[in-house]
Formats: C-alpha cells, structure tokens, sequence
C-alpha cells in the first residue's frame, strides 16, 4: 500500500530525552507534519534545520476537538496519497493521542498503512513530578471528553489535554460535581524537561490565570476522607454491608424482605408528604431514605446469595431501554399517549400474554393502598366502556351508596356498616376519578391540613396556661375556625 504515515513520538520534554532513533528519524525527514508546533523539541530541531509543518491553525478554525482530529486525519491521509508522510505528535503516540487512534482505525479497514516509533510517554515523568506509585491504582483521563462517571475518585486521577482556560473550565466544572471546591489538585507543564512548571491549588481555581498549554495535564489525588466519600453510591453500599455483617448492627442483622415492608411504605409516605410541602431539603432527605430501603433489600438479596443490588440496576436499566423504543430505537411516539400505548404493549409482550386472554383486572394496583388501587381498577374498567356516561351517574351511584350505609348502621349491623362503608368510598373515588381529582392525593392535602390546624389549637391550649380538658367542643372550635380565617 502506498498510503504510508510514520508516526513519531516527541517525548514529554527536551531534546536531550530523545531516544536516538527517534532523533535520527526526524533529523533525516525532508519534512515533518506536527499535531502542534507547540513543543521543546520541535523548537530545538528547528534550530537544527528539521522543516516542520503544523496543524495548529485547524484548531483556531475549529469548535469542537472531535472536528479538529478529524480534519487533521484527513489531511494527513490526503497527504500520504502522494508521499510517505511523517506525523510527530507529543508523548508517546499510543498515549492520549485521538489522531493516532483515528489513523490506526483506517488501518484496520485497509485505508492506510502506519507505523508508530514509539516515544517517552509524559506519564512517566509525571508519576515522578507529583510522587505516587501507580501501582496504587490511576486513571488517565481526556479533558476534552470528560464525563462525571469516568471518575473514581479513590484512585489518582491525571486529566490530560487540558490545553486552554476553556478546556480547563470545562474539566473543573465536571470535577466540581465529585470532588468538594476546595479539593486541591496540581496542575502540571512539561513534566519531566528543563521547562516544568507544577503548581497546587483548590479545584475552583484551575482555570484562573493559570499558564497552560499542550503539555498541561491536571493531578487529581485520592479522595481518603469517608465524609467527602459520602456522596458516592459505593460507599452507601459499603455502609450498608457492614450493618448487615458479623460485626455490624443486631437490628439490622435480623431485618427480612418481610419485616422491612411497612419501614418502605412509611419511607414513601414520608417523602410524599415533602412533595406536597415543595420542601426540597426534605425531599432530598426522604429520598435517601427509599434508597436505604432498597439497598438493604439488595444487601439482604446479596447475603442470602439470590440477587445484588447489580442485578437490580441491570433489570431496571434493560427495562427502561426496552420499554422506551421511541428514544433508544426507531420507534416514533409523538406524544404522551402514544409512549403509554407503546408501554402497555411492551409489557404484554414481556409477560407472553395477549390483551384478549389476559383477565383485564387481574393484578391492578395489587400491593397498592386500597384509595390508589380503586382508582386503578375504575380506570381500567372504563377503558372497555364499563363507565357513567357523566359524572352525574357517579353522584347518584354514591347518593344510593350512602344511603345504604345509613340503613345499616341504623340497623346495627355492624359487618354490613363496613361493606357498605367500602362501597362509599369506591363511589366516592369514582366521582373523584370524573373530576380529575387524584383521591391519595386528596386525602394526604386533608391528613396534612388536619395536623396544621390541629396544632394551632394546640399552640392556644397550651398558651392559655390550660389543658384540653378545660375547654369544651364550641372552644376548641373557635380556635380551629380562626386557624382556618389564617389560611392554615
């Protein structure tokens, strides 16, 4: 093949850390192509005579970085169709080197041909600058591509290609989402050669004023403390089993699927009722709150050796893809509708049942508070036309309801009073259903407005000097009128 590109490394410093082969090379170019001009040994061998062409005005031309290796592949390739090309790239080619990798990928399809000859890596050098043994565990991350969940933040973490105050904002804005503001990190510059510059400083500050370039990788150490560790889902995981071990919590030790299920439903209720008070920092509270729930579900899963909490996250993440075609698939859904038809479907075909052979209310709202599930089961029933017409058929159904309580209770039948109670309470969700009033919800606004006004007239009880006792029903009411005059 005649498309050939040789791709030297420059090492991460002077010309003196060169190999010799590598000097030799360069030295008998008649031209070299450099990703950069930006670099000591370029700078050296100029001196020397080397003629050097850049691609450094492609990346004043370009946004994006994925754009500027691209047309840098393209030019080199463009290039190597009418000579053998040199391509000199900083570090060592096969290291944070994305033109290299593109070049290599063309390779694999046959386009070109490429060789690669070598080149000191900057990570090296850079271990020695910042002192730690890698051993210990590091990631090598792309500034220019960095994502939150790239990081661990228990290893050493070096973020290299942060050519810019630009890249450098970007990366510590990714940072600041894992590690606290004030987390200090060192910012590295030709690590290793005679122009080496290391400075450390809070995370906030790495994109102030800082002198950066091409050479510019960012240090990251190891997050050690257990309270900065808080915010990771591992540790919670980890806290959870050591409740749950030998040497852990005895409450915790006995806890069972079954005996965890009314804490889970308080839990829900709880975060529920943060919801209806728009109180964030409650919200967030009674969150993490759930989250314990279904961890230690999880952790008890893990210890009797059925599930781990992965198996939880599979099932879920493979759902959720496979249920939502229309984003993840060329499936169309315009709108809500359409996703809920989809949905259905979806989760037809998963139980191997068609709609005709499926009993229509067989598990609705199964598990559910009965208010939740009433609603449920009417809805259901509705869809197949099994409805009032309006909403009057509703009021009369729970008129003629009500009535029969009465003549129950009247009579003292005492198990009849509650099927019939039941019964009003049905046609009650049924006229809740036509007005589009959600009845849970309902009855959790009244439970909360009870409490509110309830301790208004606690408040004035115990500001009168006086207990309860003292005042009499028309008392007490007047103090529950006035919390209502307030808007409570």
């Amino acid at each position: 093949m005649t498309h050939r590109i040789e791709i030297i490394g420059l090492g991460a410093g002077d010309l003196d850390q060169l190999p010799l082969g590598v000097y030799k090379k360069l030295k008998s170019s008649t031209q070299v192509m450099a990703r950069t001009l930006s670099h000591p040994v370029i700078e050296a061998l100029q001196a020397e005579g080397v003629d050097f062409t850049s691609f450094d005005h492609v990346y004043e031309a370009h946004d994006r970085f994925e754009d500027v290796y691209q047309k840098i592949v393209e030019n080199l390739v463009n290039r190597a169709k009418e000579v053998p090309v040199t391509y000199a790239v900083p570090g060592h080619p096969l290291v944070a080197e994305q033109t290299v990798q593109l070049l290599l990928s063309l390779q694999k399809e046959g386009k070109i041909t490429v060789t690669v000859a070598g080149g000191q890596s900057f990570l090296d050098d850079l271990f020695t600058a910042v002192g730690i043994d890698p051993i210990e565990g590091f990631q090598l991350l792309d500034g220019t591509a960095l994502h939150r969940d790239d990081l661990h933040v228990m290893q050493h973490v070096i973020v290299g290609q942060v050519y810019d105050a630009h890249v450098a904002s970007e990366v510590k804005l990714t940072l600041m989402e894992k590690y606290p503001d004030e987390f200090p990190v060192t910012i590295v510059t030709a690590a290793g050669s005679s122009q080496q510059t290391m400075k450390t400083v809070p995370l906030f500050e790495i994109d102030h004023g800082m002198e950066l370039s091409n050479l510019t990788s960012l240090y990251i150490p190891p997050m050690k403390e257990d309270e900065l560790l808080y915010r990771e889902f591992f540790k919670l995981r980890q806290i959870i089993e050591k409740l749950r071990s030998p040497e852990g919590c005895p409450w915790d030790r006995e806890q069972t699927h079954e005996s965890l299920k009314r804490y889970l439903i308080e839990e829900v209720y709880e975060l529920l009722e943060a919801i209806d008070n728009d109180d964030i920092d409650h919200i967030t509270e009674e969150l993490g709150d759930v989250l314990l729930q279904v961890l230690l579900h999880a952790q008890i899963g893990e210890d009797n050796g059925y599930f781990t909490i992965q198996d939880v996250l599979h099932h879920v993440s493979e759902k959720m893809v496979r249920r939502h075609p229309h984003v993840f698939s060329d499936v169309t859904a315009k709108t809500a509708d359409d996703v809920m038809k989809n949905w259905q479907m979806i989760k037809q075909e998963e139980k191997g049942i068609s709609e005709e052979d499926r009993p229509l209310l067989k598990g609705i709202g199964a598990g559910q508070p009965a208010l939740i599930q009433a609603m449920e089961i009417q809805k259901k029933a509705a869809k197949v036309g099994f409805d009032w017409d309006d909403s009057s058929g509703a009021w009369d159904k729970l008129e003629e309801e009500w009535q029969e309580f009465q003549e129950e209770v009247a009579n003292g039948n005492k198990e009849e009073s509650l099927k019939e109670f039941g019964d009003v309470l049905f046609a009650l969700v049924n006229v809740s259903r036509f007005h589009n009033i959600y009845p849970e919800e309902a009855l959790i606004m009244a439970n909360q407005k009870f409490i509110t006004r309830f301790s208004f007239v606690e408040k004035k009880v115990k500001e009168s000097g006086k207990s309860f006792q003292s005042f009499n029903l028309g008392e007490l009411d007047d103090f529950w009128k006035e919390a209502k005059k307030r808007g409570m």
